[in-house]
């Protein structure tokens, strides 16, 4: 890993701020500021309501299992139509537009994450098997902003529909990222009183899991936090989007309005 990389910092948007034109122009301009501070960034995304839009084409209802979608081989073609196509080529114009340098790419390209079935009742959906960041690498570098869809290749070629979450964090540890910036509707892990827990580690996020106060579908967003960290990435960072300016000091350390997991949570955030 050369200079240009060491301190990357890995930003996954989803939910529905990727449904508002508003948000997304401000988002993306946060972005390409700090991009064109010498920042160098990577932006991971999600759109599941863009898929389940297109998937309207094919008469066919959305249906999970244990939170992720259900793939078959026909709505695998809308998945990456929709997420390295529409969705992909949305962002690169936004932060084109506002003066990053972006590049559109997918887990398949440059075989930046090789994936494998994760359960035959799931249809076409994939888990990281490895990561290989040397287009990554190469983009940075070369001063580009990258642009990751999820969508990802077996061994044998074949194309999968990855957890957006999954493929960031398998990114961001593969990169050994500075940090892993999770941004979507959800503020932070709440504690008792629903106010947001400012930072985690193994022992305080296990202790909140025993007692339930961390529930549902946080327990593994905060368990695959805390493996990331645990596997090289600096700080990994739960969030929602209140401002540009909001945004931008969570990533550059300056405050912090969600929640930051960490090795130790011992130092209080500012």
């Amino acid at each position: 890993m050369n200079a240009s990389t060491e301190n990357s910092v890995v930003v996954k948007i989803g939910g529905s701020l990727m449904e508002s034109p508003e948000a997304l122009r401000s988002l993306t301009k946060a972005l390409a500021e700090l991009w064109l501070g010498g920042m160098p960034l990577i932006l991971a995304h999600g759109g599941g309501k863009d898929i389940n839009r297109n998937l309207g084409w094919l008469g066919e209802e959305p249906r999970f299992k244990n939170g992720l979608r259900v793939t078959s081989e026909a709505a695998m073609e809308i998945v990456e139509m929709t997420l390295s196509g529409a969705v992909n080529k949305r962002l690169v114009s936004l932060l084109q537009l506002v003066g990053a340098r972006a590049c559109g790419l997918s887990g398949v390209d440059g075989s930046t994450l090789i994936c494998r079935p994760l359960d035959p009742e799931l249809g076409r959906v994939g888990t990281i098997a490895q990561v290989r960041p040397a287009l990554i690498d190469a983009l940075l570098k070369d001063r580009f902003l990258p642009v990751l869809s999820p969508v990802s290749a077996d061994s044998a070629g074949l194309h999968y529909n990855v957890n957006a979450d999954d493929a960031a964090a398998a990114l961001a540890t593969g990169m050994k990222a500075e940090k892993l910036v999770f941004v979507s509707d959800v503020p932070g892990v709440m504690d008792g009183d629903k106010n947001i827990i400012p930072r985690l580690d193994r022992t305080s996020a296990e202790a909140l899991i025993a007692s339930g106060v961390i529930a549902g579908g946080m327990i593994p967003k905060v368990r695959s936090c805390l493996a990331a960290v645990e596997s090289g990435v600096g700080e990994v960072h739960i969030c929602g989007f209140a401002s540009a300016a909001a945004l931008e000091g969570q990533i550059t350390g300056a405050q912090n309005t969600g929640t930051i997991v960490g090795v130790t949570s011992a130092q209080p955030a500012s």
